[in-house]
């Protein structure tokens, strides 16, 4: 069966000092974060890998990424295509607010990729680092997405302890579940620290075992067409109040179709520890945590030779 990994590489980290931050070497032959998620999505069984980047980005993304990884996956059958996310790209009948400078979001992105996207898919960021458990369990629930209505989604449900930096603080969606294990809110929050015996953001006391969104979602296709709604009503509703950072976000989104009972996502629980270059400061543990899974076995130096 055909399944997709749909990569989110368009934005630019602006925390991370200038720079395209998803293209910066972290392992010992000069492989990116994306290289490990691509191998790791492979190896779980998706057969389709989408990457969502930037116009003025796409000679540079292929340069360092794009145009080797299409090579290894012609070699593995795995299919690569793009989509471009835009400013412009606005529903029909909506204008650019003056002074808009940055793209609509998360849910804007995958949006873009309406096109290229008719199969159950994933959505991941270009610069986390998830582990292999994720993409195992995401692909097993979508391989089985013909004995599921549309509206039945998933997610991988991470540790908030483990995916916390320590460099300054983060932005999680933090996960309320039932007890089936169907999430029934995610909640964005802001500015999360570990505390030590506690998470905090901005003085609000968080578990640290806490189920979080990492924005590694798993949907069918449906999904995209209810995007599509959502973002001609997110026109309507929430840009006018804050047309120059108004964001389309997957969580937001999400929250609101689960508050309206649209949609079921199951929340698919992994222990795998995150990291990623949300700072400069990171880059450093980032090459260390790759090193110590080499040193461990679960990646070659060879990366893509035990595929």
């Amino acid at each position: 069966m055909k399944t997709a990994l749909v990569i989110m590489a368009a934005g630019i980290g602006s925390r991370f000092g200038g720079g395209i931050k998803q293209l910066e070497p972290v392992g010992p032959c000069g492989e990116i974060i994306m290289d490990y998620s691509i191998h790791d999505a492979i190896k779980a069984g998706f057969n389709k890998i989408v990457f969502i980047i930037r116009k003025d980005i796409e000679q540079d993304f292929k340069e360092v990424i794009g145009d080797r990884i299409e090579k290894i996956c012609a070699d593995h059958g795995v299919e690569v295509a793009y989509a471009f996310q835009a400013l412009t790209d606005v529903p029909e009948g909506y204008e650019v607010p003056d002074g808009r400078s940055k793209p609509w979001g998360t849910g804007q992105a995958v949006l873009a990729a309406k096109a290229v996207v008719n199969e159950p898919f994933a959505v991941i960021n270009a610069d986390d680092y998830y582990g292999k458990q994720a993409f195992i369990k995401l692909h097993e629930y979508l391989v089985n997405a013909d004995k599921i209505k549309p509206t039945d989604f998933c997610m991988a449900g991470f540790i908030l302890k483990n995916t916390l930096s320590e460099n300054g603080g983060v932005t999680r969606g933090v996960c309320c579940a039932d007890g089936n294990g169907y999430l029934t809110d995610v909640l964005e929050t802001s500015n999360i620290v570990n505390a030590g015996d506690h998470a905090d953001a901005d003085g609000k006391v968080i578990d640290l075992n806490s189920h979080v969104s990492m924005n590694f979602w798993g949907f069918t296709p449906e999904f995209i067409n209810m995007l599509e709604t959502g973002f001609i009503d997110f026109f309507k509703t929430v840009v006018p109040e804050n047309p120059l950072k108004a964001e389309y976000l997957i969580p937001i989104y999400i929250g609101e179709l689960l508050r309206e009972g649209k949609v079921s996502v199951k929340v698919l629980e992994t222990p795998d520890k995150w990291f990623g270059v949300t700072y400069k400061e990171d880059k450093p543990l980032v090459v260390e945590s790759f090193k110590k899974l080499i040193a461990d076995g679960e990646y070659s130096t060879n990366l893509y030779s035990d595929i």
